[in-house]
């Protein structure tokens, strides 16, 4: 293999690099105050350094933890197995860290290869390390890179991932290598799979977002890219709020008829540089007063229009914005409140979905040997709404009472996994033949 597919996907990382150091900032709260002149800049030096209020994190947040896979079904039966699998490669808790990473940068990314057992092992990835290269015909992955840093600069390292092969690469550039920079490390390693070993979760709602061209040098689009100007100005009216609240911490006090004094270097000397002096007056026309102090309230205006936009362009119900209106009075009212946010969830779970399904069928491939793209799982996804445990067991419970639905699928609405759905029934056949057997009296006949 030659270095230039190993070029041209590093060609994506560094071109997205730029982009996605901003989103970072942003969900950091590290980012720079915007709308600041350079004169209040030079008057402020560095006690204002950083005035941020994190909304990007409560937009991924608020979302991220709404999309929660709870396990897999192929062919609408439980694979134990897959289950198993699941839980070894840590995936019950990471499967959450890579939602955040995906809705904050727009793409994130799950490799599945076979550890030193040849037990199926996930790990997730960031966009700032991992690339893929699509069909343009397809949409299909056909190839993947991993670059990472090595510690105290010395190099890096990159791993292509093709359906044929998977291939190591080295080179001493600790920053950006060039063409022909990259010597191949060992020989490659078959891939049994047929499939490049990675899943893309592409946080897409244009074509462009999976397929970026010259315009779009990242895939995916950040869930707070929306509100980044938004935010700026809210943190701009958070700084300007501060500095005129420092301004007046203290009274602003004047006087007329003072002599004005001056240093041996002619500038004026403050008469009452002592704050507990007593202020005197030898002119009998001289007066002492105080200006009145600055009106905050103006920006408390100010920042309840932003705050009502950020909730209009993001889906955050107002409530989550802090109290900028009538909170909910009830129960009804939060789920009405919230609508708009959980059918964004249901969006990003039908987005995901099919990633997911990957990562789940290059799993079973790895255990069993099969074709990965002859498997077709399902992740099954918790309830994106908010409710209390009572309530929806007393829904579901309705539901199965009156019919409507199975008892299998009201576990499933109750948060069980597929594995554990199949477990409460099984044990609850074996609870129905027991009952079933004690209730026979021995040594009694059909007459």
């Amino acid at each position: 293999m030659t270095t230039d597919l190993l070029d041209d996907l590093t060609r994506q990382l560094d071109e997205a690099e730029p982009h996605l150091c901003t989103l970072d900032k942003y969900a950091a709260g590290y980012q720079p105050l915007a709308f600041l002149s350079p004169k209040a800049r030079e008057a402020l030096g560095d006690r204002l350094s950083r005035v941020a209020v994190n909304v990007p994190r409560l937009v991924v947040g608020s979302l991220a933890e709404r999309l929660r896979v709870l396990g897999f079904t192929i062919d609408g039966e439980t694979d134990e197995a897959l289950e198993r699998d699941w839980q070894r490669a840590g995936m019950v808790q990471g499967h959450g860290a890579l939602h955040r990473e995906a809705l904050t940068l727009g793409s994130a990314y799950a490799l599945v290869w076979a550890d030193a057992n040849g037990n199926p092992t996930v790990t997730t990835e960031s966009a700032h390390n991992v690339a893929v290269m699509r069909d343009p015909v397809t949409g299909d992955i056909v190839a993947a890179v991993k670059r990472w840093k090595l510690p105290r600069g010395k190099g890096q390292r990159a791993v292509v991932m093709t359906p044929e092969s998977v291939t190591t690469y080295a080179t001493d550039v600790a920053d950006s290598p060039t063409r022909g920079t990259w010597s191949q490390v060992g020989e490659p390693v078959d891939n049994p799979l047929g499939t490049p070993p990675v899943a893309a979760f592409v946080n897409a709602e244009r074509l462009a977002d999976v397929f970026p061209d010259e315009w779009h040098h990242t895939a995916g689009r950040s869930e707070f890219a929306d509100v980044m100007p938004l935010v700026d100005a809210l943190n701009k009216l958070t700084a300007d709020m501060l500095v005129t609240s420092e301004s007046y911490a203290r009274p602003r006090r004047w006087a007329t008829g003072l002599e004005i004094v001056e240093d041996d270097e002619g500038n004026p000397v403050d008469p009452f540089a002592k704050a507990d002096s007593t202020w005197q007056n030898e002119d009998p026309e001289g007066r002492f007063g105080q200006f009145s102090a600055a009106d905050l309230g103006a920006y408390a205006n100010a920042t309840r229009i932003i705050t009502q936009h950020i909730s209009a362009v993001s889906a955050l119900p107002q409530h989550y914005l802090g109290v900028i209106g009538d909170n909910p009075t009830s129960a009804d009212a939060i789920r009405s409140a919230e609508a708009s946010l959980v059918a964004r969830a249901l969006a990003r779970q039908a987005m995901f979905t099919p990633a997911w399904g990957r990562v789940a069928a290059l799993m079973r491939a790895i255990r069993t040997g099969e074709d990965p793209l002859a498997i077709r799982p399902l992740p099954v996804w918790d309830s994106a709404e908010t409710r209390t445990p009572a309530q929806t067991a007393d829904a579901v419970s309705k539901l199965v009472a009156a019919q409507i639905i199975p008892v299998s699928e009201a576990l499933r609405q109750l948060g069980y996994s597929p594995a554990e759905v199949e477990r409460i029934r099984s044990a609850a056949r074996a609870d129905a033949l027991t009952t079933a057997g004690l209730a026979v009296v021995p040594g009694v006949g059909n007459a």
